[in-house]
């Protein structure tokens, strides 16, 4: 419900009553006009085929819709109460409105018809949210409870996916030797992350900086307490992975056809082949596996990616057997403008149990879009230490968030990950120093002094 009532409160339409006809005497009749009955929306806009009332097709739902003058015949849709700046109510083209409506999916039902809570609103009416939706008036009061609720639908824990060892360092223009990798990797392992990449089984021709796969496997793969997946992106990596002691492996397609041709020299459909094969001999091995989806709001071909294309390939690699997919916004362009609607088509077909999200940090967007996920249900974030990363494929694109950040924010919203940010900023400033830079993240910079460090795992 949360999504919905951001965007109905962001968008709301006008009225033709002025708010300022509203008697103060009469205010409980007032505020029942701001209500709308059921789903959401009246009723001569639901669609017959959904019981719920929205559309059922896969990524319908996620644009405007018309109000007013529509297709001779068709039922008029019940007029909205809203607010408006005006008093005369014929200075507004009816023909001409539109209302930024989301409709119910029917995955959704859990989030959107959740307990029994009641709450007030800008212009002092209570709501129940099981059901009816809400449109803010112009009354300027202050918003009651609205914190609350925001704070109430995040998740009491996070599991946090460190990509930094392979995500982060595969963009690196000088390779980082084996032993530096192994140290960071042990020392991530050390912070209570209870996943870390560890590196990639790809040809060494394509991604030089990982060449050591095997060698940094072979110390790794028997730290105990956390998961060390690996990227593999065919069968050929896949049976090097287990050959040198991998228990979890990942594979990755993208969302866009022009990213998928010149980031692994094949279309969607044939990468997507290729990881069926790569899943049945997983299955044969209990060996579990993740999928990550790339480009998912924007690709740097292609630019905009339709929220379909998303849905389609996630749910490809989710009915082949990745217990997790993971959502990757590889250019860093996402806004929660974009990553709602990417998200509302991704959960029609994956539950958002089973969905991660990946966020690189090129327009400084990462947290914000990480928390409408945490809003819209999603529990898992991947993040790379001190911002390493990007990609060396997508030009512009910075590093990922920094895992520094999304634990502190994490901690601030009281959400429990298990992770101590001393030893992951002790870990950042150790990888920083081998490579002479400062680090990505924020909170790290801030905390930077020796005594902040050894003072953080209280934050």
């Amino acid at each position: 419900m949360l999504a919905s009532k951001l965007w109905s409160r962001l968008a709301s339409p006008s009225s033709p009553a002025s708010p300022r006809a509203l008697s103060s005497s009469s205010s409980a009749a007032a505020a029942a006009r701001y209500l709308l009955p059921s789903s959401g929306m009246p009723a001569q806009e639901r669609s017959p085929g959904h019981p719920s009332g929205g559309d059922a097709r896969p990524g319908a739902g996620l644009g405007l819709a018309e109000t007013g003058c529509g297709a001779a015949g068709a039922p008029r849709p019940l007029p909205l109460p809203c607010s408006s700046s005006s008093d005369n109510p014929a200075e507004e083209n009816p023909c001409t409105r539109q209302i930024y409506q989301r409709q119910l999916m029917p995955h959704r039902f859990k989030l959107f018809l959740g307990e029994k809570r009641h709450f007030t609103y800008a212009n002092g009416a209570s709501l129940n949210p099981q059901n009816y939706r809400y449109f803010s008036s112009s009354s300027g009061q202050q918003s009651i409870g609205i914190g609350n609720k925001i704070i109430h639908d995040l998740p009491r824990s996070v599991k946090i996916v460190e990509v930094g060892p392979r995500d982060g360092l595969q963009n690196e223009k000088n390779i980082v030797p084996t032993h530096v990798k192994i140290e960071l990797i042990q020392r991530l392992a050390t912070s209570g992350l209870s996943v870390v990449e560890a590196t990639s089984f790809v040809s060494p021709k394509w991604v030089p900086q990982l060449a050591d796969a095997k060698d940094v496997m072979d110390v790794v793969r028997n730290i105990e307490g956390v998961s060390l997946p690996v990227l593999t992106p065919n069968l050929k990596g896949f049976e090097a992975a287990v050959a040198a002691g991998a228990k979890e492996v990942a594979v990755f397609a993208s969302a866009s056809e022009a990213f998928s041709k010149s980031n692994i020299n094949c279309t969607i459909k044939e990468s997507l082949a290729r990881y069926k094969d790569v899943a049945l001999a997983a299955k044969e091995l209990k060996i579990p596996m993740r999928g990550y989806v790339s480009c998912v709001v924007g690709c740097p071909v292609e630019g905009y990616v339709p929220p379909s294309n998303v849905a389609h390939v996630a749910k490809e690699l989710y009915d082949m057997g990745c217990y997790e997919v993971s959502l990757g916004d590889t250019i860093g362009v996402g806004t929660p403008g974009t990553v709602v609607p990417m998200l509302e088509a991704v959960m029609f077909f994956v539950p958002k149990e089973k969905l991660a999200v990946h966020f690189h940090d090129t327009y400084g967007q990462s947290l914000s879009n990480i928390l409408i996920s945490l809003q819209m249900g999603v529990s898992v974030v991947d993040s790379s230490v001190a911002g390493l990363g990007g990609c060396p494929y997508a030009k512009g694109a910075s590093g990922n968030v920094a895992t520094e950040d999304v634990v502190y924010m994490l901690n601030g919203l009281g959400i429990s990950t298990n992770v101590d940010l001393g030893k992951v900023m002790a870990a950042g400033e150790f990888i920083c120093n081998h490579l002479g830079r400062q680090s990505g993240s924020k909170a790290a910079i801030a905390l930077g002094s020796k005594v902040a460090t050894a003072n953080a795992s209280k934050l």
